[in-house]
């Protein structure tokens, strides 16, 4: 995909699975939602699988170990070994080896994900700010991780002591709906100490370095659920990407994305790997994908047609991304999406 202003989601005359050698998936709102495996996420990973396609599960959530990640991803029918799991925490453990001294201790306010990193990098992990800290790092740590360890983290902070981030995602999906994530965690730290931190995670550069260093992809295919990390992350990295709507995205927000957070495809959820994709066709003033055409007028979006759902969703991306290239910033959505029952 090359970094210029989309205007339409692309279409693949070949399933994505046979077009790409490597899926770069993310984990949570993707493959599983509160540890539950989401609808055909299964059953369409394996065909995948079957068909050729290696399959990567690419996450910022720095809590659990690669090892720990794939024995989950087993036990919901996804046979998984630890080197098919790239982390966040793998991203800024590489990331602060470059920096400190060889053993140098590091101070972890988090989970056993950024401990295990660290120590594959050869640093030591250390609980508190007086134990000499070389580095600072923050990853996600679960719905009870103390309070007092955001204090430990702004005491070392305010030393002057490098404070990283594996990543800033502010919510994180799970059972019961969208909760804080690490970002919320990060914002903690960076208000009481005005500090920024350096971070790993996606959207940014240190993640895709991990990724391909670990996976050896040739023609990735970067799945995702979140515009601002997924997404944005596979436009930092100048490769295509697969948008599901199967955890935080919605389709107003879609519509609303501006370039570096559109995908190359859309679908409702993995079997979109399985599948070709449409093409959205320029059609007079607006766009057709499968019944329906969809235009920007000067104030809202038209839908006139009948089909899919997603067909219908395709066509308003284009009309409404090309409308926000021209300027026309204030569309009323509302109407165009109630009709595809969004």
């Amino acid at each position: 995909m090359s970094q210029s202003v989309r205007t339409r989601p692309e279409g693949s005359g070949r399933a994505l699975s046979e077009a790409y050698d490597t899926a770069l998936l993310d984990l949570d709102g993707v493959v599983y939602a509160g540890g539950d495996a989401i609808a055909h996420a299964v059953e369409s990973l394996a065909v995948a699988r079957a068909g050729g396609m290696h399959l990567a599960y690419v996450t910022n959530n720095a809590l659990r170990t690669p090892d720990a990640v794939a024995a989950h991803l087993t036990e919901l029918g996804i046979p998984t070994g630890a080197d098919d799991v790239i982390t966040s925490a793998q991203a800024v453990a590489r990331l602060i080896s470059e920096q400190v001294p060889a053993g140098a201790r590091v101070l972890v306010i988090g989970g056993e994900g950024l401990r295990v990193a660290l120590r594959e990098r050869g640093l030591e992990p250390v609980e508190s700010a007086d134990d000499d800290p070389a580095a600072v790092v923050q990853g996600y740590g679960g719905p009870e991780l103390p309070w007092g360890r955001f204090a430990e983290a702004c005491y070392a902070v305010a030393r002057g002591v490098p404070w990283f981030a594996s990543n800033t995602d502010l919510t994180i999906p799970g059972p019961r709906g969208i909760g804080p994530g690490n970002g919320a965690a990060v914002e903690v730290v960076r208000i009481a100490t005005g500090a920024e931190p350096q971070v790993a995670g996606k959207p940014l550069p240190p993640m895709h370095r991990e990724t391909i260093l670990r996976t050896g992809a040739e023609r990735p295919l970067v799945v995702g659920d979140r515009l601002d990390t997924d997404i944005e992350g596979a436009f930092n990295g100048d490769v295509d990407s697969l948008l599901v709507l199967t955890g935080v995205t919605d389709g107003a927000q879609l519509l609303a994305a501006p370039p570096q957070h559109r995908p190359t495809y859309v679908d409702a959820d993995l079997r979109g790997l399985l599948t070709g994709q449409p093409d959205v066709a320029a059609d007079g003033d607006g766009f057709r994908c499968g019944g329906w055409t969809a235009t920007a007028g000067a104030e809202r979006l038209e839908l006139d047609g009948d089909g899919g759902a997603l067909d219908g969703l395709r066509a308003l991306c284009a009309a409404a991304w090309t409308a926000a290239g021209a300027g026309v910033c204030e569309l009323d959505t509302g109407k165009a999406l109630a009709r595809l029952g969004w």
